[in-house]
C-alpha cells in the first residue's frame, strides 16, 4: 500500500462517516433535506473507496474478528435489523409500502383529506392557520402548505391527524 493510502485511509473514512452521520441525521429529521440529501448519496458511495483501502490496511485483525467469533454477533445483528426495513417491501411491493400511503396522503387537497380526518374542509384549513401554517386555499395539498411554511409535510400531517 502506498504510503499516502497508508497515512489517510483512516482519517479518511472517518471524515466521510462522520458527514454521513451528519448528513443521515438531518434527514432523518427532515432538516435541509435540500442541502443534505445530494451530499449524503454522494459522499456515502465516496466512503466506500476509503472504506474498501482501510479494510484491505487492516485485513488481519478483521480475520482475528472472525476466528474469534466476534463479527458474526454483530453481522446477524445488523442483518435481522435491515430485513424490519426491507421485508415489509418485498411483501407489499411499493404499492403496499406505508410510506407510499404517507405520501397519497400530503400530496391530496385539504378538500379531498377533510372527510378521512373526520372533518371539512374550512375546519381543516381554519385549523392548519390556526396552528400558523400559510394556506391559500382548501384547493392546496399538505406539500404545497408544507413547502410554503417551511416546514416537513410530515409535520402537518401529523398535526392534523386527530388523536384517538
Amino acid at each position: 500500500m502506498s504510503p499516502f493510502l497508508n497515512r489517510y485511509t483512516t482519517p479518511l473514512t472517518l471524515g466521510l462517516f462522520a458527514i454521513s452521520a451528519v448528513s443521515g441525521l438531518a434527514l432523518f429529521f427532515h432538516v435541509g433535506q435540500g442541502i443534505f440529501h445530494s451530499m449524503h448519496e454522494w459522499l456515502s458511495i465516496v466512503l466506500l473507496v476509503p472504506f474498501a483501502f482501510h479494510l484491505w490496511k487492516n485485513w488481519g485483525a478483521m480475520l482475528g474478528y472472525v476466528r474469534r467469533g466476534t463479527l458474526l454477533a454483530p453481522a446477524v445483528a445488523t442483518l435481522v435489523v435491515s430485513l424490519a426495513f426491507v421485508l415489509p417491501a418485498l411483501s407489499h411491493g411499493e404499492r403496499g409500502s406505508p410510506f407510499k400511503a404517507v405520501q397519497l396522503l400530503t400530496k391530496t387537497s385539504i378538500a379531498s383529506l377533510a372527510p378521512v380526518l373526520k372533518t371539512t374542509p374550512d375546519a381543516l384549513q381554519a385549523s392548519l392557520v390556526q396552528r400558523g401554517y400559510k394556506v391559500v386555499s382548501s384547493n392546496d395539498t399538505l406539500d404545497t402548505v408544507a413547502a410554503s411554511s417551511g416546514v416537513p409535510a410530515m409535520k402537518l400531517l401529523l398535526d392534523v391527524v386527530p388523536a384517538q
